[in-house]
């Protein structure tokens, strides 16, 4: 049955025009469909450079939302509206707002997990794959926000030595790995290293040999002789990591719960979703002109301070 929804999605993409982006994070099968699979970052340089009249995007809420604001004259579809985002969630527009007018003068750098609401608060966005050169080229004399990931910016604070206030966020699917958990994997498997993301917490990270984005555990992992590593992220990163790093064995760090840790809102994508969302071209990813204009300078700038 898969393999007949994913002719249906190739003969619609051809009929509506469309280019489909998928997230690390998505399932084997809409990233073997997908015209590219990344993180974040590759995700927006490719939805600004999209000449296709539609964008299909495979991820959460706010990575459509991003398309559309580096890409708003396209039309930009996701498979499934409800396709939110914790991390996202731990920071309202409206509590930021509130916040920076109660503490004027931050320099507020926030994590591209977040709505276009926070974005157009922002001064610049930032990924996981560049926080550490985004946050370097903040301005000295400023008193650094980050937010919403608060993980990510311990992380963040201890690669640059910039002191920032962090805002009180995470994400349910990396906070589920444990210094236990992953300790006892590392015992079964004394000669593969760890990569773990750095929005896991920080006794993890202390666990690893290697803490990065998604998109450089790839480099990482084919650089490195080990013949079998450890991944600590969403589990859909490893099918990534097996079509691209062949003849290496990749291990799924366990959680409390089960042996693979899914992001939820993630695996709400399907391919019969996906054929659904480009037949009727919904649901479709709105926003109001001034809040494009508002969110798109600082998305630009991490794009222009990353290339």
């Amino acid at each position: 049955m898969n393999t007949d929804w994913r002719e249906r999605v190739r003969q619609l993409k051809r009929e509506r025009n469309a280019v489909i982006l998928a997230h690390n994070y998505q399932t084997a099968d809409i990233q073997e469909v997908a015209d590219y699979v990344g993180d974040s970052l590759g995700l927006s340089y490719r939805a600004q450079a999209a000449d296709a009249d539609v964008i299909l995007f495979c991820g959460v809420h706010f990575m459509a939302e991003t398309a559309k604001i580096v890409n708003p004259r396209k039309t930009v579809i996701l498979p499934d509206a409800s396709a939110g985002c914790s991390l996202a969630d731990s920071c309202p527009a409206d509590e930021l707002k509130k916040y920076l007018a109660a503490h004027p003068g931050k320099y507020v750098v926030s994590y591209i997990n977040c709505s276009a609401g926070v974005k157009a608060l922002s001064d610049v966005i930032c990924t996981s794959g560049n926080a550490v050169n985004i946050v370097n080229r903040a301005p000295a004399d400023r008193d650094l926000l980050f937010l919403p990931d608060q993980n990510l910016g311990e992380w963040v604070t201890q690669k640059t030595g910039r002191r920032m206030e962090l805002w009180r966020g995470n994400c349910h699917v990396h906070v589920e790995f444990t210094h236990a958990g992953i300790q006892k994997i590392r015992d079964q498997y004394p000669a593969a290293p760890v990569v773990a993301h750095p929005e896991c917490t920080r006794a993890v990270r202390l666990l690893a040999d290697e803490v990065c984005s998604t998109e450089k555990m790839i480099d990482y992992c084919r650089r490195s002789p080990s013949a079998a590593f450890i991944i600590v992220t969403e589990s859909g990163m490893l099918h990534r990591l097996r079509r691209e790093v062949p003849g290496k064995t990749f291990i799924a760090g366990p959680t409390a719960r089960c042996a693979c840790n899914d992001c939820r809102y993630m695996k709400l994508n399907t391919l019969e979703k996906m054929a659904a969302a480009l037949a009727t071209l919904t649901p479709r990813v709105e926003l109001p002109d001034d809040l494009i204009v508002s969110a798109a300078a600082p998305i630009q700038r991490m794009l222009d301070w990353s290339r």
